[in-house]
């Protein structure tokens, strides 16, 4: 693969794309493929938590644009496109949702026009902004969203990049300050319930790219401080309503825990 950019660092592993290979992409490179081989031979269930978050980001804006009748999403941490986007599956329910994707990485930046797609009726619009200054990422949605409207605000496998957990909470308080009543939060990320989730965590620290830490259940569940969750509340992935004949679920997916809330 060439590079497409020459600000998109191709030497060192990148989460982006070590996800991207782990759910069977193609935009991922050499030195992503070889840091994911190397966590797969030290905790193979790493792949099942992958390609069991995606299956909950399909369930999750399903949920929201049907029965609570969600019509914009602020997905912040986007991450690179694969297949059921959160517009894709979010204007299948209702064609006239709105998604406003959030990321300030080069890599999602060069492949963001494959995300800027739209049914007629809806809108899909994609912001270079950064999850580290909230109120600007609210400012630049508000040009695409009715912030005086429900807003789900979707931040999956994101948070545990931030290194310390009060300012992860703080950040995710301050973007939900800015929506109004009834607008939702979703969330999941890897967690540190296993011996070979912490293992395979230390080895892609290890390996130079920007570290993910992953949590205890108990801080998932502090993200939703001041929120009603929605039933079945913090659970891991595969067990947020999952569907009722599903495939059996891998027991290593049970390293990574979510949630859904809503704002009174």
């Amino acid at each position: 693969m060439s590079d497409p950019n020459p600000l998109i660092d191709t030497s060192t592993p990148h989460s982006a794309r070590f996800w991207n290979y782990f759910v069977g992409g193609e935009d991922n490179y050499e030195v992503d493929r070889q840091i994911g081989d190397q966590i797969k031979e030290i905790f193979p269930g790493l792949v099942d938590v992958a390609v069991t978050s995606r299956h909950f980001l399909g369930r999750a804006v399903r949920h929201l644009a049907g029965e609570p009748g969600i019509r914009q999403f602020l997905d912040v941490g986007t991450g690179l496109p694969t297949a059921d986007n959160t517009h894709e599956v979010a204007q299948r329910v209702a064609p006239d949702a709105r998604i406003v994707y959030v990321d300030n990485d080069p890599i999602v930046l060069a492949h963001a026009k494959a995300l800027l797609t739209s049914t007629p009726e809806g809108r899909t619009a994609y912001l270079d902004a950064d999850l580290y200054e909230p109120e600007a990422v609210l400012k630049a949605a508000a040009s695409t969203l009715d912030l005086s409207q429900p807003v789900a605000l979707m931040i999956l496998n994101t948070l545990g990049h931030v290194a310390d957990y009060d300012q992860a909470r703080g950040l995710v308080g301050r973007l939900m300050a800015g929506l109004p009543s009834g607008s939702h939060l979703v969330i999941s990320d890897s967690t540190a319930t296993s011996e070979g989730m912490i293992a395979a965590s230390e080895a892609y620290n290890a390996s130079g790219a920007v570290p993910y830490h992953v949590r205890g259940t108990a801080d998932i569940a502090g993200f939703f401080d001041g929120l009603e969750l929605v039933d079945p509340g913090i659970v891991r992935v595969p067990d947020w309503r999952p569907a009722p004949h599903g495939s059996a679920v891998p027991a290593a997916a049970v390293d990574a825990y979510c949630g859904v809330g809503r704002k009174h």
